[in-house]
């Protein structure tokens, strides 16, 4: 059963949850008065060209200029991979771009106290079915769309109705929806393209200066356009504005009687399920199994590193049976707790030592599973010959 809880505090602090039976699953913290950049869509203007790190500099507006790579400007070469695998030696940026042009450019990544944002030519648009990709010609699919028939026929459905010029990412909520549906929410993005491409346009006839053309809708409307065709049962809130304005999203779905909304203004909401318990367990570095052991969570600039240690647990049987069993519920912790920090980048687990290839793969495959549960894209490379599992997450602001 999956439930989201919003809260709001006096003091404008907004906390949305994602339960899954009672467990929180997902976080997110905002502001409600938070200027957000990320998703938010620019005509900027160069301001200056890094040719050593074939990288420029972007003024969007906003206090910080933006920093863009070279592998965000050139045509992304996969729809698999985009231009991770493209040798960029090859390409020069400064024919490319040139300081003092105008650039249309998206937030990818926003800006921190130390670093302005991280912005990208390739943009994206997400829907509840689909994300369009404009000037693109690729169509791909959800990992976690497995069934074949599925996949084809919700491949055959977007080629089929898709314009000269765009590309799409068909997203797990489309899966055994109407073909009329995914239609709608595909032309409904193409017409919003429309209007950042025309009001475009008319910023280059005017030489405005750097202008928002697009502005992202905030987590709370991310988060339920993400969930609301995923058999979510409940959404609980002590906002009463928050409770009216996904009243009124509810209605234009076929999920108004399947979801239940509840307006709680004079509960605590956050001891329900004792979310707040969870969620100040959830900054701890320590995180306790109940079997006994722990694992540990560092994040340093370069990854993440997860350890993994047998604890109080001594076990039953053997040594081997004794490592396996922490080994396990560690794994089904760790899959939970990536998602819940929302972890991205490489990240490294280093589990108690274990004898047998055997186990080893079966480690991997139980990760592997429960990962399917994370809405975010992941990769399970497997061990290395010093006996670490790697593994890559993107955060969740990405669209899967």
């Amino acid at each position: 059963m999956q439930e989201i809880f919003i809260y709001e505090d006096n003091e404008g602090n907004r906390i949305v949850t994602l339960l899954d039976n009672g467990k929180v699953v997902e976080k997110y913290d905002e502001k409600v008065d938070q200027n957000r950049l990320e998703g938010n869509i620019y005509l900027g203007r160069v301001e200056n060209v890094l040719l050593g790190m074939q990288a420029a500099f972007v003024d969007i507006g906003e206090e910080k200029n933006t920093f863009i790579h070279i592998k965000d400007i050139i045509p992304k070469m996969s729809n698999e991979t985009g231009n991770k695998l493209e040798k960029l030696s090859k390409h020069d940026i400064k024919n490319y771009i040139k300081v003092g042009m105008p650039i249309l450019v998206q937030v990818k990544r926003d800006s921190t106290n130390k670093k302005g944002a991280r912005v990208s030519t390739h943009i994206t648009l997400p829907g509840r079915f689909i994300v369009l990709i404009p000037d693109s010609e690729f169509v791909t699919i959800s990992q976690k769309i497995e069934d074949q028939n599925e996949k084809e026929r919700l491949v055959k459905l977007i080629k089929n109705n898709l314009p000269k010029n765009f590309g799409a990412i068909i997203r797990t909520s489309a899966i055994n929806k109407n073909g009329n549906l995914i239609i709608q929410d595909l032309e409904k993005l193409i017409n919003q393209w429309s209007k950042i491409k025309e009001l475009e346009q008319e910023c280059l006839v005017k030489h405005t200066e750097p202008v928002l053309l697009y502005k992202n809708s905030g987590i709370v409307s991310k988060i339920l356009v993400d969930f609301i065709d995923r058999d979510l049962s409940r959404i609980v809130t002590n906002s009463e504005n928050i409770y009216l304005y996904i009243k009124e999203i509810l209605k234009n779905t076929s999920n108004e009687e399947k979801t239940k909304l509840e307006l709680k203004q004079n509960e605590d909401i956050l001891d329900i399920y004792n979310i707040r318990s969870q969620l100040e367990k959830s900054e701890n570095r320590k995180i306790w199994l109940n079997c006994g052991g722990f694992i540990t969570i560092d994040k340093t600039e370069a990854l993440t590193a997860i350890d993994v240690n047998s604890g109080k647990y001594v076990g039953t049987k053997t040594l081997e049976q004794t490592v396996f069993t922490v080994n396990k519920e560690a794994t089904v912790e760790i899959a939970r707790q990536l998602r819940l920090r929302d972890i991205g980048g490489i990240i490294v687990i280093d589990y108690i030592d274990m004898e047998t290839e055997e186990d080893k793969q079966k480690i991997k495959d139980l990760l592997e599973e429960n990962l399917k549960k994370d809405r975010s894209k992941t990769q399970v490379l497997g061990f290395t010959a010093l006996n670490l599992l790697e593994m890559t997450r993107k955060h969740i602001c990405s669209n899967d």
